[in-house]
């Protein structure tokens, strides 16, 4: 580094930039997780520039001719952030990039800056080094010793047509029909967005006529900020009517957007502002810095395409499935022993289901129509189930973990870098695995004994069992998870629990957007079909159970098509449900007037029982990753979560099967404990009040 810098000194301007590139190597470490080394590099050129002032002042002047002799708009009002572009679009141009790359041009700023952060781990590195380091190189450059003001002047102009072009493309943005679709008001003309745009245009001519008189009075951005805080106070005035009217993904997408401008706007009027406070800028600039980097390295990335689409639909179908998800989670005992029952009610009707699926593959049909036989038989059961009010313990997955990303918080630690606050997220999930637990074992404990009441009950009615002795050897075999391909098949089963989940909040968000309760209350023919109070219940009855109905009838479809279309295809593809699984054990125990070996008993019970964990943790995981994606997360930003589940698994074992018990109500005159007892002396007076 201290070469380059030399070389920076005895440089002419035109060869500045080959040697900014040369000192980004320097700084660069060998591996971009190499976060030590990576401190130890912006350290020793703080050292350098605060040791020698010809160093930064050739530095300076780099900085500064690289800034002044491009053209930086792109870079400010493109770079890292969303395009006006469709999915197939994006696609379709970042394959063409790849393919066959554009030329650098030498005067955009926004190629430069590609050219000076070649390496595609770049913003790695930079996000590792904390931000005191950074704030030290920006002291150690002495930025109040520059006297190029001309150069200054120049990047400030093209800040300010920056500042222009993101304003108008905001008021563009504000006034989209989505945005006006969940609140009108946006498109007065009183509306922020675009009175913005009007004091925007306004502070850059006089921002201009200041740069050239220097004896005008200066003016302040203090309007503009007013604006733009009024522009995000409406924005979230819209997702709030967005979560009682149903979202888009293009709403989602404008939000992201409008979000982003705004963000923009505000580093650049900090940047331009000379009066605006100095370590303020310096933690804006240097986090949008690292953002561009990132943009910048991945523009050509068909991965981030798909990425950004995937977090759009996880963020628009993830929004009612976390609502959904609090009725599968059991705060207290009695919430614990209701669902329970409700598992257990659906236990008995899976009794029932896993019959006519026995004797309609007893039937023999062609195979589409059997397909389709089994689909219905699936899909109305889960139908039925959910009209009871009862409730399959696997689709509970698919529902707790988006509320178990909803409820995920993050907090900014002393070095400035964002964490995850995960003790309340502990907790939850303690909660949701001894909720899912009792849903399990209410699901067996009725499936089981009801199918071989039915089965005994067939025998003795028609004199033969539901099943022939090879079927029953068949329903065995596929139970065993070593001579059989059981996990594989229930992991299938998982996945169609996940997308059944998705479905679910598809439907529920798609039933409020479309108001397609309000319009079925309309219909003039069922009003006078039905009446109307019945049409009312109806529309009622749809507003909230849409998305569960659907959801239900298509997993049901799914689990009932899957095995056809291994046969057709020539795949071993099957599906495996703990609950039909276990019910399937009681058939082929009757078919075998239960001479069943120890061996094969216990093969087969810890079969259901690892069909159950599959089933449970592929429709769990792939849940929660789908939530985590909304919010931008990953599983790498959890993993301390798993020690602290597992402390509280060796510290309060039964919290995962029982919830502790309610705290009884004080006595009149006594106070309730409301922190733990952490000295004598509380104690003591605790004890004599309790007396």
């Amino acid at each position: 580094m201290q070469v380059t810098l030399l070389k920076m000194t005895t440089t002419a301007d035109t060869a500045l930039v080959p040697l900014l590139v040369e000192l980004v190597d320097g700084l660069r470490p060998r591996r971009a997780s190499d976060e030590r080394a990576a401190i130890h590099n912006v350290q020793a050129l703080c050292y350098l520039l605060e040791t020698h002032p010809d160093y930064r002042a050739a530095l300076r002047r780099a900085l500064l001719y690289l800034l002044s002799t491009c053209w930086q708009v792109p870079l400010y009002t493109e770079t890292g952030i969303l395009s006006n572009e469709t999915f197939f679009a994006t696609l379709r141009r970042r394959i063409g990039l790849r393919l066959l790359p554009p030329v650098s041009d030498p005067h955009s700023l926004k190629d430069r800056f590609a050219q000076v952060f070649h390496r595609g781990d770049d913003y790695e590195w930079l996000a590792n080094v904390p931000r005191e380091n950074w704030f030290e190189l920006g002291r150690a450059l002495h930025f109040e010793e520059e006297q190029d003001h001309d150069s200054i002047a120049r990047t400030r102009v093209q800040m300010l047509e920056s500042i222009q072009t993101l304003s108008c493309r905001l008021a563009a943005i504000g006034l989209e029909p989505e945005i006006v679709r969940n609140y009108p008001e946006v498109q007065r003309f009183e509306s922020p967005f675009v009175h913005q745009n009007i004091e925007a245009l306004a502070y850059i001519e006089r921002y201009r006529a200041a740069m050239i008189d220097e004896g005008l009075p200066k003016d302040d951005d203090a309007q503009i900020l007013v604006l733009l805080d009024q522009c995000e106070a409406q924005i979230a005035k819209v997702r709030r009517s967005a979560a009682r009217q149903g979202v888009s993904v293009s709403l989602t997408y404008h939000l992201i957007r409008i979000r982003q401008h705004i963000e923009r706007m505000r580093l650049l009027l900090d940047l331009v502002d000379p009066d605006s406070d100095r370590d303020s800028r310096a933690e804006r600039l240097l986090s949008v810095m690292i953002g561009l980097v990132r943009a910048e390295n991945r523009k050509h990335s068909i991965r981030d395409v798909f990425s950004e689409n995937t977090e759009l639909l996880a963020l628009q179908v993830t929004e009612n499935a976390s609502r959904t998800g609090e009725h599968y989670i059991a705060e207290n005992r009695r919430e614990w022993m209701s669902m329970f029952k409700s598992a257990a009610g659906a236990g008995f009707i899976v009794g029932f289901m896993s019959l006519v699926k026995l004797l309609t593959a007893k039937a023999h049909l062609p195979l589409l129509l059997e397909a389709v036989a089994f689909g219905l038989n699936y899909a109305l059961g889960f139908m039925l189930i959910h009209m009871l009010h009862f409730t399959i313990a696997t689709k509970q997955p698919a529902m707790t973990a988006a509320k178990i990303a909803a409820s995920i918080h993050q907090q900014t630690n002393k070095s400035g870098k964002k964490q995850l606050d995960l003790d309340e997220l502990a907790q939850l999930i303690v909660k949701v695995l001894r909720t899912q637990f009792i849903a399990i074992f209410g699901n067996v404990a009725l499936s089981m004994p009801v199918a071989l009441a039915l089965a005994l009950g067939w025998k003795y009615a028609f004199g033969a069992p539901v099943v022939d002795a090879a079927k029953a050897q068949h329903l065995l075999h596929d139970l065993s998870p070593i001579a059989s391909l059981a996990l594989f098949h229930a992991g299938i089963a998982g996945c169609c629990l996940f997308l059944a989940g998705l479905i679910s909040g598809y439907y529920d968000n798609k039933s409020i957007y479309n108001k397609i309760p309000e319009r079925i209350a309309a219909l003039p023919w069922l009003n006078k079909l039905i009446g109307e109070w019945r049409t009312r219940r109806l529309s009622g009855y749809i507003e909230h159970n849409l998305g569960a109905l659907a959801g239900n009838f298509y997993f049901g479809m799914m689990l009932g098509t899957i095995g056809t279309i291994g046969v057709l295809i020539g795949l071993p593809v099957d599906i495996r449900h703990i609950t039909f699984s276990s019910a399937y054990l009681s058939y082929a125990a009757v078919t075998l007037d239960f001479n069943i070996g120890l061996n094969v008993l216990l093969i087969s019970l810890a079969g259901i029982l690892l069909i159950g964990l599959t089933n449970l943790a592929v429709s769990f995981g792939l849940a929660l990753w789908v939530a985590l994606r909304s919010r931008k997360l990953n599983f790498r930003a959890t993993r301390p979560l798993l020690g602290k589940i597992l402390r509280h698994f060796f510290t309060y074992p039964g919290d995962f099967l029982l919830p502790p018990p309610s705290p009884k109500p004080a006595p009149d005159g006594v106070p309730r404990l409301e922190a733990p007892i952490d000295n004598a002396e509380t104690a003591r007076e605790w004890i004599r009040l309790r007396r």
